[in-house]
C-alpha cells in the first residue's frame, strides 16, 4: 500500500515514509526524515532533515517541524503551530551547531498556534492550549494555556480535564474511559483502564 503523496508534495529522496501515511498538498519532507505509518501531514507543512515522526500523528496545515524535534507515536500538532530550534537566532549569526533538541512524548496535544521554544520535552498526553508558548519543560498529563505558558490543571489519555489539584495528592476517574489518574507529589500517573 505505501503511503499517499499528492501531486503538489515534495519529498525529496531518502525520506521514509510509513505505511498508510498522507502527505498533502504543497508539504515538503526533506531527505533526512523518518516518518512513521499512518501519519498525516496536512497542507503546507515542512518536515526537515533531522526530524523523527511516530506512528499515527497528525501534523496540521502550515506547520513547520524543523530540525532537531522529535515527536513520538501520537502527537497531535494544531493548525499553524511553531517549533523552533535555536534559542537566540541571529541571521547574520550562523547558529546551525546550536540547535536544541525538542522532544514531545507520547499522545500529547499542541493546540493551534502555540509556540514550543527548543531545547525542552514535553511529557505524555500533555495538552497545550491554542495560542501558548511554552518555554519549560512540560509534565506527563499537564494542562498548559498562557504566554509563557502556565499549568492549570491535568488532562487524561482521552483529552478530558480530571479534577485534580495542581499539586500535591490525588485521584480521578475518566468519565469516557474509566481509567483511574493518580496524582502523587505533583506527578500524575494513569492506574488502570
Amino acid at each position: 500500500m505505501g503511503h499517499y503523496q499528492h501531486p503538489s508534495a515534495i519529498v525529496d529522496e531518502g525520506a521514509q515514509i510509513g505505511e498508510g501515511s498522507r502527505v498533502w498538498h504543497f508539504a515538503h519532507v526533506c531527505g533526512g526524515a523518518r516518518i512513521g505509518s499512518g501519519v498525516s501531514l496536512g497542507q503546507n507543512v515542512f518536515v526537515g532533515n533531522r526530524v523523527s515522526i511516530g506512528d499515527r500523528c497528525k501534523i496540521q496545515n502550515n506547520v513547520s517541524v524543523y530540525d532537531n524535534v522529535t515527536l513520538e507515536e501520537g502527537v497531535f500538532c494544531g493548525p499553524s503551530m511553531v517549533f523552533t530550534n535555536v534559542y537566540n537566532p541571529r541571521s547574520l549569526i550562523e547558529r546551525k551547531d546550536e540547535y536544541r533538541d525538542t522532544l514531545v512524548k507520547k499522545g500529547a496535544t499542541l493546540g493551534a498556534n502555540c509556540t514550543i521554544v527548543c531545547g525542552i520535552t514535553i511529557g505524555e498526553y500533555a495538552f497545550v492550549g491554542a495560542g501558548a508558548v511554552i518555554n519549560k519543560d512540560v509534565p506527563a498529563y499537564a494542562l498548559m494555556v498562557g504566554v509563557p505558558a502556565r499549568q492549570i490543571g491535568w488532562m487524561s489519555e482521552f483529552g478530558e480535564q480530571l479534577n485534580l489539584p495542581l499539586h500535591g495528592d490525588g485521584e480521578a476517574i475518566c468519565s469516557h474511559t474509566q481509567a483511574r489518574y493518580v496524582l502523587t507529589a505533583g506527578n500524575l500517573h494513569k492506574i488502570a483502564a
